[in-house]
This record gives C-alpha cells, structure tokens and sequence, in this order.
C-alpha cells in the first residue's frame, strides 16, 4: 500500500463526520464503486468552508443542491446556486466556502474513489446527528495537514 492508497479502516455509507464547518455524509464508497468514485453530500454553515488546495491523484466534481457556495477554481472566484455543476481536474487549485446566511447543500463526487472518504474520516471528527453542527471551534490544522499529506492533498496559501 502506497502513501495515498485508501486505508483499511474506511468510512461507512451513512456515516457522517463534521470538518471545517462542513457535516460530510458518506452516500457512496469506493468499497461500493469498484474503486471508481467515492460521493457525499456536505451540508456547509455560513460562512464556513475548504482553504484553497489541490490534488494530484485524484478528480473532484461539485453539484450544489441548496443555498449557494463561492468556488474558488484556478484562481477564480465564482458564486453557485442550486443546480450548478463544477468539475475539477487533478491538481487545480480550488475551495469553497458558503457566503450566504444558511446551511448550503451539496453533493461532492470524488474520482476514483477512497482517498478524499479516507480524508475526511480521518481529519474529520465523527457526529451522531447529520442536521446539527456541532460547536464551531478552529481547526487542528497540524492533524488537518497530516491527514491531506496522506491522501495527496496540498493545502494551499490563501489568495
């Protein structure tokens, strides 16, 4: 197993972890994909979101359900409601975040499958309830660096 191999010790479809704002629900799993894709729904609170960063190894498409995110893709800033689609290939530097004044929802497609699930179950903190955030507090950023190093992923200096 490689640096950037999916752990043995994988997230479970339902499960949900909470991480810089974000509940990360696990819909689809490598385990359940072939190894394709992985899929979840994140549910972001305002004014929270992802640090600019990139990865190398795998792709990652967004598809807003609710609310709107401002994405940030190569350097661009750009505002989605619902219905948007934003792809975005391996190693283009992107985050988001929610600028509105409610949760927004969206679903996170990654390609193939397993490392970012891994990610967020690691550097993410497990929640029983997927509707409540749980107090807002900063981030661990030495764990949160540690476990995107694992799975390929550069975080990047804000712009």
């Amino acid at each position: 197993m490689n640096a950037h191999s999916p752990s043995p010790a994988t997230a479970t479809a339902g499960s949900t972890v909470h991480l810089l704002g974000t509940l990360v629900t696990f819909r689809a799993l490598a385990a359940d994909t072939e190894g394709a894709f992985s899929l979840v729904e994140a549910v972001t609170a305002p004014g929270q979101g992802t640090p600019p960063h990139r990865q190398n190894d795998d792709a990652e498409a967004f598809y807003v359900l609710e609310g709107s995110f401002e994405f940030m893709l190569d350097g661009k800033t750009v505002t989605s409601g619902p219905g948007a689609f934003h792809y975005v290939p391996r190693g283009m530097p992107h985050g988001f975040r929610n600028p509105g004044t409610a949760p927004a929802k969206m679903l996170i497609i990654n390609l193939p499958g397993g490392l970012h699930e891994n990610f967020f179950r690691e550097a993410g903190d497990p929640v029983a309830d997927a509707t409540r955030f749980p107090p807002m507090a900063p981030p661990d950023i030495p764990r949160l660096v540690a476990a995107a190093g694992r799975y390929g992923i550069e975080m990047l200096p804000p712009a």
